[in-house]
């Protein structure tokens, strides 16, 4: 390499590199210390650094993480018939009187039903339906509950059977009993006279709670399983079951106070989506577990074991 000597700069002599091949290999060099100060500084105990795009392996021991459990709907207990026979019910807690019995062949239902006259509805009225219980029909559980139709030639009547009480939902119009001149309409809730139900206030709040949770997660399921479309139909579905129960609930006594016509009325709601979901109303029954045995009493009059000698 030839070299160039410039003496006494400073009081040295400097040598000052001409070659070429010399200030190639100087630039290599400052490119790989720029290369080197590019990386992440990494700490004693650090994870290793990851490129943007890939995948760090979980530390060893470390599980990965679970998986989101699927929604699931709990277990709510369904009143069967045995829930109103023999009790005496009201139309909306007040008015009317029905009696569901048992029968011969089945079941039977004893109905007066409360109603204005055809000539003039603010004029009140009502028609008996004999003093004999009339059949019923058993129609399955179409809707997650027991329902019935009355085979009554001068209104016949569709209703579900809920937990001391029994909705009605047909005929779709109120009927019009010619030989009383009264027009009935039994649609609604048919329930305990609403004057015994304050001392069930917090028996009926508590049901409503479990029915109301029980609603919500069906609904969720429902959605879960459901494609876009119906999902679109199930969101209107679940907004329409509150004004639905206002409006059916509305003319119950003293439903403001007590909630009662609420209650059943969302228990029955959570038994049709059990139904739907093709899950068991009835909820299952804890394990039973067997008590330990009781340890021997001793004979009247022995005393201590002796000790025996070692």
């Amino acid at each position: 390499m030839q070299k160039q000597l410039f003496p006494f700069e400073n009081g040295l002599f400097v040598i000052r590199p001409t070659h070429l091949a010399f200030r190639l290999a100087l630039l290599a060099f400052v490119g790989a210390s720029q290369a080197v100060q590019a990386q992440p500084m990494q700490l004693p105990g650090a994870q290793p650094f990851n490129a943007p795009g890939t995948q760090q392996a979980a530390p060893p021991g470390t599980a990965a993480p679970a998986a989101p459990r699927a929604p699931t709907m709990p277990a709510i207990r369904v009143a069967g018939e045995e829930a109103i026979i023999g009790r005496v019910l009201r139309h909306n807690g007040g008015l009317g009187e029905a009696v569901f019995e048992k029968t011969a062949t089945g079941f039977g239902l004893k109905l007066t039903a409360d109603g204005f006259q055809s000539s003039n509805l603010v004029e009140p009225c009502a028609v008996s339906f004999g003093e004999a219980p009339l059949p019923v029909t058993s129609l399955g559980r179409p809707a997650g509950v027991p329902r019935y139709r009355l085979e009554a030639p001068i209104c016949p009547i569709v209703f579900d059977v809920l937990d001391g009480a029994f909705l009605v939902v047909e005929p779709a119009q109120p009927c019009v009993v010619e030989a009383a001149a009264c027009r009935i309409d039994p649609r609604g809730l048919w329930g305990p006279d609403a004057r015994t139900l304050p001392a069930r206030a917090k028996e009926i709040e508590s049901a409503r709670g479990v029915a109301e949770r029980a609603v919500r997660e069906g609904y969720r399921v429902l959605t879960a399983k459901a494609d876009a479309v119906e999902q679109r139909a199930i969101a209107r579905e679940q907004a329409s079951f509150s004004a639905e129960r206002e409006l059916v609930c509305r003319s119950f006594q003293r439903e403001g106070q007590l909630g009662f016509c609420g209650a059943r009325l969302t228990e029955a709601r959570a038994a049709s989506i059990r139904a739907r979901l093709g899950l068991s109303n009835e909820p299952a029954k804890a394990p039973v577990r067997p008590r330990p045995p009781r340890p021997a009493a001793p004979a009247p009059g022995a005393g201590p074991l002796p000790l025996t000698p070692q």
